[in-house]
């Protein structure tokens, strides 16, 4: 039985996805485990997205499918990516979370594991905080939470500016969005995809053994 690992993400521009890209490749690369994309629901108006040039780029990955929060029962895994918004994760994100009620009375999520990587428009915009305060939620769902080890030597590259933080893979849009995630921070994520597919196909191949 396959391993399945749900890469769940809100991306206004195109940084996050293209990340989630990166670490949809990583999953795949572990035998036997299959990976998936699924964007949240949108909750700003489209005449503001298309004001901020917003709209454009999300036609990019328009056929992305939209998560539900139920969906999450049949995966082995969760990836969250999010963009930050002044140090935590982005409206969309939250409010695709905060209708998990459902599942956590159920105790649906617990002992599964999850990961968050994420982006910000500048070097000091809330990466860590980011995720270890989405990882504030994950723990109180019941997920065993994964980061990114320093095994991932790209952690460790000062030669340039880059995303890339132990508590997942992180990317720099610039302060007026143009930047593009590096070579560097798309290796980290699919670090991060490879990394939490692995541990996620052992747990399952561990639980099977004990029944």
């Amino acid at each position: 039985m396959k391993t399945k690992i749900q890469i769940i993400f809100y991306s206004m521009y195109g940084h996050v996805f293209q990340m989630a890209e990166s670490v949809l490749k990583g999953v795949k690369e572990v035998a036997d485990v299959e990976g998936e994309l699924f964007q949240v629901a949108e909750l700003v108006p489209e005449s503001i997205l298309e004001k901020s040039g917003a709209l454009a780029a999300r036609k990019k990955f328009a056929d992305v499918p939209i998560a539900t929060p139920e969906q999450m029962a049949n995966a082995d895994a969760v990836i969250f990516g999010t963009p930050t918004r002044y140090g935590n994760m982005c409206a969309q994100m939250r409010n695709f979370l905060d209708q998990t009620g459902g599942l956590w009375m159920k105790n649906a999520l617990v002992g599964k594991l999850a990961s968050v990587f994420a982006s910000t428009g500048t070097q000091h915009g809330g990466q860590e905080t980011t995720i270890t305060s989405f990882q504030s939620t994950l723990f109180h769902l019941g997920f065993i939470v994964a980061g990114v080890p320093y095994s991932e030597s790209r952690l460790t590259n000062m030669n340039e500016i880059t995303g890339g933080t132990p508590y997942g893979a992180t990317t720099l849009a610039g302060a007026d969005g143009k930047r593009t995630p590096s070579a560097n921070e798309l290796a980290i994520a699919e670090f991060q995809g490879k990394y939490v597919a692995g541990i996620a196909k052992a747990l399952k191949l561990g639980r099977e053994t004990m029944k």
